[in-house]
């Protein structure tokens, strides 16, 4: 399917420095300002409202199951569980160990109740990155390594299909999950190659209809590929840096995080979040399901 879109709505003024992060959950738009450590909550077009504040870096948080105003985050070196009070219980900081001074990045939690979380180093070191599952027992385990940048988690709707990107190598790979365990079955494959000029995958959903959405970094626009890898659309937004989408389950609005980071001339839409009218919808975030904070 092809459509055009009618131009992008500023929702939030720019002022983000690295905005990411964009999930649909309970009936409210929630994101993150990564270098900030803080966690946003949009609800009904109407300002935002800070739900937490971190002294590290916030990459994206999923919410915990049964447990209202507990998240399970992508932070710092590792991985957290946060409560509305400001507690914050780490799990694991498996990044501490890394050669690379490194934090996390980009997680989502999938459909079977895990957390899925990338890592970076901080100057984007080369293969520093990994890719972290963090089971329902609290257990942190290692999936993949030798990324760069890893960003993005994004799986279909049964779970047993995972999209990862590695935005510096402009690579978009596709796991095949085991549904019960959550190993990966096979080793990744390649499912798009970007190459120069065409900006780098951040960000990524699937839509109602099994298609993959990417933020392209650097581009100024989203993608949207068919299962097949067959690209389907590009929409074009008025920031140099989408860094996540998120499809509105109800009303066909696609929502875009943007950076004001490494833009040398920051407009309005740059560090802003987008809306643009869409002709397909997504579905709300899955919950981790693991125990709450003790």
């Amino acid at each position: 399917m092809t459509f055009t879109a009618a131009p992008a709505t500023v929702v939030v003024d720019g002022g983000y420095e690295l905005a990411e992060g964009g999930r649909w959950i309970d009936g409210r738009y929630v994101y993150v300002d990564i270098l900030s450590g803080r966690l946003f909550e949009l609800r009904d077009d109407t300002a935002p409202r800070q739900l937490a504040r971190l002294d590290v870096p916030l990459g994206a948080v999923a919410p915990v199951a049964d447990q209202p105003d507990t998240w399970i985050a992508a932070a710092g070196t590792g991985i957290a569980l946060l409560t509305a009070d400001g507690a914050v219980e780490w799990l694991d900081r498996p990044e501490d160990r890394s050669p690379a001074p490194s934090r996390m990045n980009d997680g989502v939690a999938d459909p079977a109740g895990r957390f899925w979380a990338g890592s970076m180093a901080h100057d984007g070191t080369p293969g520093a990155g990994s890719l972290y599952r963090t089971d329902p027992d609290g257990t942190v385990v290692r999936v993949l390594d030798g990324l760069t940048i890893a960003n993005g988690p994004a799986f279909t709707a049964d779970g047993t299909t995972m999209y990862l990107a590695d935005t510096a190598a402009g690579t978009i790979l596709r796991c095949r999950v085991d549904s019960v365990c959550g190993d990966l079955s096979g080793g990744p494959e390649t499912f798009a190659q970007l190459h120069d000029g065409e900006g780098g995958p951040d960000g990524m959903t699937v839509d109602a209809e099994g298609c993959l959405w990417v933020a392209m970094w650097g581009a100024g626009a989203v993608r949207r590929y068919h299962p097949d890898g067959r690209l389907l659309h590009t929409l074009t937004v008025p920031a140099p840096h989408p860094t996540s989408v998120c499809l509105h389950p109800g009303d066909d609005r696609l929502f875009v995080t943007t950076a004001r980071y490494g833009v040398a001339s920051p407009t309005v839409a740059s560090g802003a979040v987008l809306s643009v009218p869409v002709p397909v919808r997504g579905t709300a975030a899955c919950s981790w399901r693991g125990r709450g904070v003790s």
